[in-house]
Parts: C-alpha cells; structure tokens; sequence
C-alpha cells in the first residue's frame, strides 16, 4: 500500500486531481488546499463552484487546523461515531475558497478505512472527497459504475481493490454550530 499512497501523494503535490475509493462511495479528490485544483473537480463534475465540497482530514487534529473552533459535541461525535458521518463545521480557514459554503462552513469527514486515513496522514492536508459521477446522475457505488468519462479525466487512479469494505452509499451529513446547535442534512 506504500507505493500506491506515495505515487498519489506525489499526484496531488503536483496539483493533480485523483480516482479513489472511500469509506462510502468512490471519489473525486485533490488537495483541497489548492483552488486550481479543486476548480477542476468542479469541471471534471460539470458541477457549478456555488455548492460546497466534502473533505476528508486523518484525524481531528488535522480538523482543528482547518477549523477556527471545534464545536465540543464534534469530539464526541467522531469518538463514537462507528459508520461514515459527515460534519459540517462553522468557520472554515485555511482551505481554498471553492471548498468553503458561502456561510464559512464546510463538511469534512474523517474516514472509517486505513487506505483514505494513510492517503491524507501521508499527505498531511486534507482532500476533497466528492462523488465519482457528472453532477446530476446517479454516484457511482463501485468503480463499474464510474462513467469512463470521469475516468479518462483524473491523473490518478486508485487500484479497485482498495473499494472492500465501502458502504456503496453517501455518509450521513450533521451541522454543528458553536452552541451546541445539531442539524441533520442527510441521515
């Protein structure tokens, strides 16, 4: 697995845009640090920039670098947390302004399988994790089911084996706000 996260690391240094299984569905990453990059996960998607982007972090201190403030009830969520659940957190920093909600927020995701953790914890930022699919049609559950499209676009792709153990299906979606405020968006 060493070799396959550097050369996907080395991908996303150089600005590149990647193919790969999460702990849900397969993705569209890059480094969601990087505007250009994620400018063209919006091309690739044919998906308008006015909707935000889910990012994947390693662990909740690669979270609070990107976070003025955790929310406390956050803390507890991710520590019991046991199926994939998307937070989205107030005061978003750091990150390329195509990622962040027009109210400062954004969604990220700390992944429930060892390939998604070492990718971000090797590169030490987070990535953007969007679905695999032209925005409108159905996510694609396996990497079958990816349009050939999507395929041809990235610069990187990640080995199918890696899928084992997705769930097929988009995480839940929790808003968290800093007085204990609790929204769900997608159950």
């Amino acid at each position: 697995m060493k070799e396959i996260i550097d050369e996907a690391v080395r991908v996303l240094r150089e600005g590149g845009v990647i193919l790969y299984p999460t702990d849900t569905i397969w993705g569209i990453g890059c480094d969601a640090t990087n505007e250009a990059a994620v400018a063209r996960v919006f091309g690739i998607k044919r998906r308008s920039e006015a909707k935000s982007l889910v990012v994947l972090a390693a662990d909740l201190d690669m979270v609070a670098r990107y976070i003025r403030q955790i929310p406390s009830i956050a803390i507890d969520l991710v520590e019991v947390n046991d199926s994939p659940m998307t937070i989205v957190y107030p005061g978003a920093q750091g990150l390329a302004p195509n990622v962040v909600a027009e109210d400062g927020s954004v969604g990220i995701r700390i992944p429930l399988n060892e390939f998604c953790v070492e990718l971000c914890r090797r590169f030490r930022k987070p990535l953007v994790s969007t679905s695999a699919n032209v925005s409108g049609e159905p996510a694609p559950s396996c990497f079958a089911e990816i349009d050939p499209g999507i395929r041809a676009a990235v610069d990187w792709c990640a080995p199918r084996k890696f899928e084992a153990g997705a769930t097929g299906r988009a995480s839940q979606i929790i808003k968290l706000g800093l007085r204990g405020e609790v929204e769900i968006l997608r159950p």
